[in-house]
């Protein structure tokens, strides 16, 4: 937290291709195989250069909140590293602000507590019940989905938002236009 002194190592974020971060996730991942696509990829670093974390950012999953405006941190992965995950939390939650996103959200399993959320600036939205595996809604693209998922384990929905002051470049261009937030010049094409 701000002001408090640092423990642990000292990271540095980088930006990391999508191959990179995918085999970093297939290989310390504790429940979730490597996301199908991203938007970005961003890494931690220690000292050393070498590599204690890796975030992928992309739509989000749920269509109801793919609105254009709104990013996913689909997976976060570290090797144990002290503050690496707060620290990919709070760089992806930036360079979300600075595209012009309004709302980045996560999700953390039952059982895990978000400090590294809430460290980062996160706020806890909703508590989810457990559901069924993804093979079982669409048996059709079963060999698509992630096989361990997180399928009958429950969920919490986590968020922020870019408002007012917060609001990156393209929000300020935006209301400085008389544009409603997220205007852009595809509005009203066909």
């Amino acid at each position: 937290m701000r002001g408090e002194k640092q423990t642990g190592p000292r990271l540095w974020v980088r930006p990391v291709t999508y191959r990179q971060a995918c085999a970093y996730i297939e290989l310390l991942h504790r429940h979730h195989d490597a996301p199908r696509g991203q938007k970005f990829a961003i890494c931690v670093v220690d000292d050393l250069g070498a590599v204690r974390g890796v975030a992928t950012v992309g739509r989000p999953v749920a269509r109801a909140f793919d609105d254009g405006l709104t990013a996913e941190v689909n997976r976060s992965c570290t090797d144990g590293c002290e503050n690496a995950n707060s620290a990919l939390y709070g760089a992806a939650r930036r360079i979300c602000r600075e595209l012009g996103y309004n709302r980045v959200i996560t999700y953390t399993q039952e059982g895990e507590s978000g400090i590294s959320l809430r460290a980062a600036g996160w706020v806890m939205v909703k508590e989810l019940e457990a559901r069924g595996s993804w093979a079982e809604s669409s048996p059709k693209y079963a060999h698509l989905r992630d096989a361990v998922g997180s399928g009958g384990v429950g969920r919490i929905l986590w968020e922020t938002r870019f408002t007012g002051a917060e609001a990156g470049p393209a929000a300020k261009f935006d209301a400085a236009e008389g544009k409603e937030p997220g205007a852009t010049l595809f509005d009203g094409a066909e």
